[in-house]
């Protein structure tokens, strides 16, 4: 199916179309992006179709946002394909696309900024400071512009999941947030906007990842429950095919804070490996215990 689809450059149009489709008695779906849009993001749109309906309103926000980018990544060259992108949602029946600029997030003398505390302090927090103040600062404003609505994240930014429902549940917004899986690809290896800077020989070392949430999960499912042991599992896997390692951690799955000495997972934990192929980050995540093992392909 294809649709003539709104492109809103301001927050104001925006907004003020999406109070129309209300008014009208549509329900409002957000699938927020950065744009490279690929199969993941595709069916999140699908997703967010399925909750609010035919006659609903899905919407897709392109932003790279640069505050969430550290002073040595890759903002600058991250790709930027917005007539691609068009395309793409106006196959898959997408309603509108907000695609402002940064002047029109940022305007001059922006100051204020969203600290989310604790579940941004481990992890992608302690490699990427202030990268979640960034991320929750643009989604804040997001979901400010956007009103009553659904939001679709997938959970492969599992950390970022759960630093946004932290934040939607504190301030109050009138956003109901919906997970979606983590989409991959036939081998395993999660569908990224970032795969596009692997080489072919780093993309298949990139194949080790699912390999390492698939070993853990199988000896979790064999009743392994102690964390060290299963963090030691991946990361034996992921150790030759990396170029550095920023973690391999096993977390509580709903609060990210790590195992005490001698404690044992029980019914679920989080499973995040976040590493570097070349100069290319990857992160990639399993709640083990809840999420279906990726079926990684043998290197």
């Amino acid at each position: 199916m294809t649709v003539e689809i709104e492109v809103f450059e301001t927050g104001e149009s925006f907004r003020a179309a999406l109070d129309r489709a209300r008014a009208a008695g549509r329900r409002v779906a957000l699938v927020p992006t950065m744009g490279a849009l690929h199969s993941g993001h595709l069916s999140l749109v699908e997703e967010a179709r399925k909750r609010v309906g035919q006659d609903g309103l899905v919407a897709v926000s392109i932003f790279v946002n640069p505050t969430q980018f550290g002073k040595n990544e890759d903002y600058s060259r991250y790709p930027r394909t917005f007539e691609s992108d068009l395309a793409k949602c106006r196959a898959a029946g997408v309603d509108a696309i907000f695609a402002p600029s940064v002047e029109e997030m940022y305007p001059p003398g922006s100051e204020t900024r969203v600290n989310v505390g604790p579940l941004a302090e481990p992890l992608c927090g302690e490699h990427r400071p202030g990268h979640f103040e960034g991320v929750a600062t643009i989604v804040a404003k997001l979901f400010a512009l956007t009103g009553p609505s659904v939001a679709v994240f997938g959970k492969k930014d599992y950390q970022q999941l759960r630093v946004i429902t932290r934040m939607a549940r504190d301030l109050f917004f009138p956003v109901e947030i919906l997970p979606h899986p983590t989409v991959r690809e036939e081998d395993g290896v999660a569908l990224s906007s970032r795969n596009a800077y692997l080489s072919p020989t780093e993309r298949e070392r990139a194949r080790a990842i699912p390999r390492a949430l698939a070993a853990a999960a199988k000896a979790f499912e064999g009743g392994e429950r102690d964390p060290e042991s299963l963090r030691a599992l991946a990361h034996e896997v992921v150790a030759p095919v990396a170029d550095s390692i920023d973690y391999v951690s096993i977390v509580d799955a709903e609060t990210l804070a790590p195992f005490g000495p001698g404690a044992k997972v029980s019914d679920r934990a989080l499973l995040a490996i976040a590493l570097r192929i070349g100069s290319t980050r990857l992160i990639d995540n399993l709640v083990l215990g809840e999420d279906i093992p990726p079926a990684a392909a043998p290197l």
